[in-house]
């Protein structure tokens, strides 16, 4: 059939791979440093990665090209959603991290103030949590939206500190927060789990997330939710 399609033109491509994770339906691939549009079928026709391309390498063409199939777009989404992290990658080996009570000798931009970090785990992306890691087991969930932690200053020692740290962005992360979280609520034994988000409209999603795992798992846990403005103030 005819119809609506995007055109790569590889001269132009700097392979920032903007586009590819611009591309909600998995169309567009790196290969060899460069964006390819790997599957015609995945592609909608609406373009969602023109405005991402700092090199004006993408554009619209009309011709013969598969239908877009959205039944097999949405079954890739599952299937990548279901596959395991792999353990070959350092960055996501679930780790605790020590810490003691000792001022760091490191020096400060003012030696007066020491800031130390209070996060016990590693990783911190929701979507990267092993959900049977060891540090789950008997811990103070903190689900915090990743703007969170860079709009209120004090964030370490009132909220991760003595928390396992679980980190997300529902308006950016293409998975369902609460599949996740349901099963690290179901199989381990939480005492508690609160939720920081900012006041934004988008920020919902996490605190609905959280809310719906908490069903899903049947368990009764004391739970919370903080609420940040863009300005760095607790507003509840």
């Amino acid at each position: 059939m005819i119809r609506k399609i995007i055109k790569i033109d590889e001269e132009k491509c700097i392979g920032c791979g903007a586009c590819a994770d611009a591309c909600h339906e998995g169309a567009i691939e790196m290969i060899n440093g460069k964006a390819t549009l790997t599957r015609e079928d995945y592609c909608d026709g609406l373009g969602d990665c023109l405005p991402t391309c700092p090199a004006d390498a993408i554009s619209f063409e009309e011709r013969e090209a598969p239908a877009y199939d959205e039944a097999a777009v949405l079954a890739a989404k599952a299937a990548k959603q279901a596959e395991p992290i792999a353990c070959g990658c350092p960055g996501t080996m679930a780790k605790s991290i020590k810490r003691d009570n000792e001022v760091s000798s490191a020096p400060q931009a003012n030696p007066t103030v020491n800031i130390e970090s209070k996060l016990s785990q590693w990783p911190v992306q929701i979507k990267l949590l092993p959900p049977k890691a060891p540090y789950f087991d008997g811990a103070k969930l903190l689900v915090a939206a990743d703007c969170t932690a860079y709009a209120y200053g004090n964030f370490h020692n009132e909220f991760i500190k003595d928390h396992i740290t679980l980190i997300g962005c529902p308006k950016l992360d293409s998975i369902d927060y609460s599949e996740k979280l349901t099963e690290i609520i179901k199989n381990n034994d939480i005492k508690s789990v609160t939720v920081v988000r900012m006041e934004v409209p988008c920020c919902g999603g996490i605190e609905h997330a959280v809310k719906t795992a908490l069903q899903a798992s049947g368990k009764m846990i004391p739970w919370q939710v903080v609420t940040i403005s863009t300005d760095g103030r607790i507003l509840d």
